[in-house]
C-alpha cells in the first residue's frame, strides 16, 4: 500500500479578525484527508498582534499566544512552527485570516513594506529548496508574494490587495470562487476562498481545487 501524502497545514491563531480563518483551516484538513492526504498542524509559538472581539469588532484588552489559540482548531495536536521539518512533509499549507497579516506577517499594517516572522519564512524558503509544493489561502498569498522572488498568485479580485502584492514583484491573476492559480517555478497554489464575498461551500471548493492540485504534483 503507497504511503499516504503528508501536509503540513500553518495557523495562526483561531479566528478571522486576529487569527487563521475557521472555515477555511477546517475546510482545508477535511480537503487533505478526503483526497487520502494526512496532515499536522503547526503554528508560531508567539504572542498575537493583537485580540478582537468577534461580535463587535473591538479590541479586547487582552494577549493572546497564536499556538495555544490555533490549538483549538488542532483540538489540541499541534507543534510550534520552529519544529518543522521540510523533510517530514511533502506539502504545506497556509489557510488565510487576518492572522496571517497580523501574526504570521505585518501584512495589515505595513503592507509591501512588512515582516514576515522568521519560521514562516524558513518554511516556505525549506519547502522550495526541497522542490515541494505550497499552498496558500486567502490572504496567506502576500506571504508568498513577500518571501518569493516575483512568484505568480491570487488573492482574488480585490484590487487594493492585487496592487500591493504586484508592488513585492509577484503577478497577480484574478480569479473566483474555487479557481486556483498555479506557479510551476515554485509548485505554488494559491486560491481566493474569503478574500471574495463567500460562504462555507465556497471555501470547501477553493481548499478542495488547492489540495487537488497539489496532489497532482507528486
Amino acid at each position: 500500500m503507497e504511503k499516504k501524502k503528508k501536509f503540513a497545514v500553518v495557523l495562526a491563531g483561531c479566528g478571522v479578525f486576529d487569527g487563521s480563518e475557521i472555515h477555511e483551516a477546517t475546510m482545508t484538513l477535511y480537503a487533505i484527508m478526503k483526497n487520502q492526504g494526512e496532515y499536522e498542524i503547526f503554528a508560531p509559538d508567539i504572542m498575537q498582534h493583537h485580540v478582537i472581539n468577534h461580535i463587535s469588532g473591538d479590541e479586547m484588552k487582552e494577549s493572546r499566544n497564536v499556538l495555544i489559540e490555533s490549538a483549538r482548531i488542532a483540538r489540541g495536536k499541534i507543534r510550534a512552527l520552529n519544529e518543522f521539518r521540510s523533510e517530514d512533509f511533502d506539502a504545506v499549507i497556509f489557510p488565510g485570516g487576518f492572522g496571517a497579516a497580523k501574526n504570521l506577517s505585518g501584512f495589515a499594517f505595513d503592507g509591501p513594506d512588512c515582516k514576515v516572522n522568521p519560521e514562516v519564512e524558513r518554511t516556505v524558503k525549506d519547502m522550495v529548496n526541497s522542490g515541494k509544493p505550497i499552498g496558500a489561502l486567502c490572504i496567506s498569498p502576500a506571504i508568498m508574494a513577500k518571501i518569493l522572488d516575483k512568484p505568480v498568485l491570487t488573492i482574488g479580485q480585490d484590487e487594493g490587495t492585487s496592487k500591493a502584492v504586484e508592488s513585492m514583484g509577484a503577478t497577480h491573476k484574478t480569479t473566483g470562487h474555487g479557481e486556483v492559480v498555479v506557479d510551476p517555478d515554485y509548485k505554488l497554489v494559491t486560491s481566493p476562498c474569503y478574500m471574495l464575498d463567500a460562504n462555507i461551500l465556497h471555501i470547501a471548493e477553493g481548499a478542495d481545487a488547492v489540495v487537488k492540485e497539489i496532489f497532482g504534483m507528486f
